[in-house]
């Protein structure tokens, strides 16, 4: 897994800096070593939510990851009962 450079504090901060307005999201991006397609995309994925709501989120996104690994495992499973089903047959 890719080793992030900005913790969800950090990007929450960022995101609220930007919305007071006191500099242009360019100038923002520019301080901040980031582009600004970076930006929008954590602007659209973390909006107004606040720090704990963020790391909720990572979670609840890292354990969908993991029930879909499982459910293709279990689907794998199935397909390969069938098919030694077929073959007794």
């Amino acid at each position: 897994m890719k080793v992030r450079q900005f913790t969800d504090e950090q990007i929450v901060t960022l995101l609220q800096a930007a919305e007071k307005g006191d500099t242009s999201i360019a100038a923002l991006c520019r301080h901040h070593g980031i582009t600004e397609t970076t930006f929008y995309r954590w602007r659209r994925q973390f909006g107004g939510l606040p720090v704990k709501e963020v790391a909720r989120l990572r979670e609840l996104e890292r354990e969908n990851a993991r029930l879909k690994r499982l459910l293709a495992e279990r689907d794998l499973e199935v397909d390969v009962l069938k098919e030694a089903l077929r073959k007794n047959w």
